[in-house]
């Protein structure tokens, strides 16, 4: 399989990712952030401002449309901008002040100052403008499309970011392929070097004191000659690669069935090394679970 350069899409995607998004209605900014790393299963936590309800329900909605698994946080952040709010003099009650103020001045006190009057509280209020139902569907309405705008973004970062897991993977599965076809060139694994190892195995059970009965030395015998054959398990690893392979062809959500191949991977090459009585091949063996193991670490980042 030809390695991808990063920056071209790859059929696999990682489970790490971060993307932005924001909107402006002109008097209220949002911001829509989203990140993801690593999980077994889709895990996600929204973190939005109180009302906004809808705006999160959405949220839930599109991350389990578009992304299969890693821990996903969704945050919204709403700022909305100051505008002088208009004043209400309530007269009623300034009326009441001033009759009062009438009587106090006529028992000699000081008459009151307009400002005074005024920093009175209740006297001049705010007025809140009350937000129509239209206009409240229209901003959360745009909210929406800024999560699926960040959601779209977060996917394409996943994307971007498996391109350099399948190069990755990819040079670990040509790793192993070429330590697997090593495994079977080395000269212990030759017909000639088995059968001139088992005959002198079998001498040795034959020379034994005190001498073995007939149908234990045919025991020993068919031990011997299972452990000198790898043949089963060479086959096995190179399957396991091609079966590798197409899965990282296919794409999609492969994540867990690769983990569940690099175990199958990681099986064949212990017995391998269990197995092996030569140095060469035990070297290779070790190199095999060593890259291996590589290739798990890397496979735990796929969606």
């Amino acid at each position: 399989m030809t390695s991808k350069t990063p920056s071209t899409k790859s059929p696999i995607a990682s489970m790490t990712g971060f993307a932005r998004a924001e909107g402006s209605d002109g008097t209220t900014h949002w911001t829509v952030e989203i990140k993801s790393v690593n999980g077994k299963t889709l895990d996600l936590r929204c973190r939005v401002p109180t009302g906004y309800d809808a705006v999160e329900a959405a949220a839930r909605t599109e991350v389990a449309r578009q992304l299969k698994r890693g821990n996903v946080s969704v945050g919204l952040s709403v700022t909305r901008s100051a505008t002088a709010a208009p004043l209400r003099l309530n007269r009623e009650l300034l009326a009441q002040i001033i009759d009062l103020a009438r009587e106090i001045e006529g028992a000699g006190a000081e008459r009151p100052r307009i400002d005074a009057l005024l920093s009175v509280r209740g006297v001049i209020d705010t007025v809140e403008t009350a937000e129509s139902d239209d206009g409240r569907a229209a901003l959360e309405a745009a909210m929406i499309g800024s999560v699926g705008e960040a959601v779209s973004r977060l996917v394409t970062a996943r994307l971007d970011e498996g391109g350099h897991l399948l190069a990755v993977l990819t040079t670990h599965l040509d790793e192993i392929e070429r330590l697997t076809a090593a495994a079977a060139d080395t000269a212990s694994l030759q017909p000639d070097a088995i059968r001139e190892k088992l005959r002198q195995q079998v001498q040795a059970l034959l020379e034994a004191l005190p001498a073995l009965p007939e149908e234990r030395l045919a025991q020993e015998a068919a031990l011997l000659i299972a452990k000198a054959d790898v043949r089963e398990e060479l086959d096995r690893l190179r399957a396991h690669v091609a079966q590798a392979r197409a899965l990282l062809a296919d794409g999609g959500a492969v994540g867990r069935r690769l983990d569940f191949l690099c175990q199958e991977f990681n099986r064949e090459a212990n017995t391998l090394c269990s197995k092996s009585a030569d140095v060469d091949l035990t070297r290779i063996g070790l190199d095999l679970k060593a890259t291996i193991e590589q290739f798990r670490e890397q496979v735990q980042n796929i969606e």
